[in-house]
């Protein structure tokens, strides 16, 4: 079907997963002079100022890009996704996955000139397990972590983690110097072993953060520019005119605007990070009946013509999808992925035999940049005969609004992790967007599968994800083509599984 002149017309403002100098990365020549010496500097727009430098507080995705200036992490994760050494040399688990023994580097210093050692990689795991950080679940499994030696320590779970490695790549492998841990200082200016270090007389709070090279960096592979800028800009229209005038060398846009980066020969770092759609969160009934009813939710999810969604609000840029993980993933599966077909006679048929002929309501919260999506959603369902109220917008209170049962249905964009990772964010009674704690004994088996699996956890989990979706506890429409531009003075591999890339993908052109 066609979407209705307002919705195709409206403006398309892509989230990014709720979370400098003035000339940009203008201080070396480019690439298109051939006689010119490589670029020196990167300049890098991001969506959101960093409020707390402590390592303990960095968040995924675009907010964990600029920690990584300054903090190396205990496992380097690869852009395909393979996990790597980095402050960690080798990592193995005991025979029941439940104590990881990680051995660490000996030639690393902080930049305030602290070793770093066992005692510095505990004192960073403990504090990150206290420090109450929005990423503080991801050290949940670990009970405690014991030094076995100068260059060795061991993490004791409570249970198997089939993501605690992951974990280790992200915000709880930061390694911050235990001298600076916890005070005031390193929320403003953070005190790593990482490849840069900060020049706070050209950082500005609420518009850039600057860093310098470390002089004795340990791992030259790494440190590729001699300054590094983070220019913050939340505004998607400032972020294009940035990119387009040479004040930042890269950042990211959505579909429309990227039609004007390309117009001014920006070149396109694309891959598929988030999946944007319908969580329909009171599956028990509790606050809205209908949707403790399985017909009715598999019949908002004929719904949707999710093609003509994409193809007129995304502009192509997307993938029609009906499951909740993505195909890094390893749950991903061929079947799932059109399992539910634009088919509004047979919505109304389910509805009809649900008892809800009549119809149905559900109130959704409005969600500030997706006006359009929300506008297309309403008209679609219109016309099997369910009538979509669009409240109040969320604010930053959402996570303890969703939390405390607020809304039974929410339109939102999510991250597709890791297995284990999106099952305890979308799906599990511990899961954030699970508020109604909604599960089976049929369900939770699966999760437990996954949990114990290992290396088979994806595959595992492929059980999980055929569950979701024909119980239809959510109603994907895409997954979004993640737009990220950049000049040609650099060179850009994207991040699996991150709406930016990791700070170590960016290099100068060749």
């Amino acid at each position: 079907m066609k979407l209705g002149p307002k919705a195709a017309a409206a403006a398309l403002i892509l989230s990014t997963s709720l979370a400098l100098t003035a000339c940009g990365g203008g201080g070396a020549a480019g690439s298109n002079n051939p006689g010119a010496p490589k670029t020196t500097t990167l300049t890098l727009g991001t969506v959101q100022e960093i409020r707390s430098w402590d390592p303990a507080q960095a968040h995924v995705g675009h907010i964990l890009q600029p920690y990584q200036a300054a903090y190396d992490s205990l496992i380097l994760r690869e852009p395909d996704g393979k996990l790597s050494p980095m402050l960690a040399t080798d990592w193995k688990y005991n025979d029941t996955n439940t104590k990881l023994t990680v051995d660490l580097r000996t030639d690393v210093t902080f930049s305030d000139g602290a070793k770093f050692d066992a005692e510095a990689a505990k004192a960073n795991l403990d504090h990150f397990k206290t420090a109450n950080g929005p990423q503080m679940a991801q050290l949940t499994a670990v009970s405690d972590v014991a030094v076995v030696d100068a260059d060795t320590i061991e993490l004791n779970l409570t249970q198997p983690d089939p993501s605690l490695e992951y974990y280790l790549s992200q915000a709880a492998g930061l390694m911050g110097s235990p001298k600076a841990l916890g005070t005031e200082g390193i929320k403003t200016e953070p005190v790593g072993s990482g490849p840069y270090v900060m020049d706070k007389a050209a950082t500005v709070k609420d518009s850039q953060s600057v860093f310098t090279a470390r002089k004795d960096y340990w791992n030259k592979d790494i440190q590729k520019f001699e300054k590094v800028t983070f220019k913050t800009l939340t505004d998607l229209t400032a972020r294009t005119n940035a990119l387009v005038s040479g004040q930042v060398d890269a950042t990211l846009l959505d579909p429309k605007t990227g039609k004007q980066a390309e117009g001014a020969k920006m070149k396109l770092a694309s891959n598929q990070v988030d999946w944007q759609g319908l969580l329909l969160l009171d599956r028990d009934g509790t606050k809205n009946a209908a949707l403790g009813n399985v017909k009715v939710r598999q019949a908002i999810n004929y719904a949707f013509d999710r093609k003509t969604i994409v193809d007129q609000v995304l502009l192509g840029q997307g993938t029609p999808t009906s499951q909740p993980f993505g195909k890094e993933s390893g749950a991903w599966t061929e079947e799932l992925e059109n399992y539910y077909s634009y088919d509004p006679a047979k919505a109304k048929a389910l509805l009809k035999e649900a008892g809800y002929e009549t119809g149905v309501t559900l109130d959704v919260p409005a969600v500030p940049g997706f006006e359009t999506q929300l506008a297309v959603i309403k008209q679609q369902l219109n016309d099997i005969g369910i009538t979509l109220n669009v409240g109040a917008a969320i604010t930053n209170t959402y996570t303890s609004d969703i939390s405390a049962q607020k809304f039974t249905s929410i339109l939102f964009s999510l991250f597709q992790g890791e297995p284990w990772v999106a099952t305890n964010q979308i799906i599990s009674t511990k899961a954030l967007y699970n508020p109604f704690k909604n599960t089976t004994p049929e369900l939770q088996a699966k999760i437990d599968a996954v949990e114990k699996g290992g290396k088979d956890a994806g595959k595992l989990a492929q059980e999980v994800n055929k569950y979701v979706v024909e119980q239809a506890w959510f109603a994907p429409l895409y997954r979004v083509n993640q737009m990220y531009y950049h000049n040609s003075k650099i060179a850009v591999e994207p991040q699996i599984q991150q709406a930016v890339p990791s700070l170590y993908n960016y290099s100068p052109a060749s």
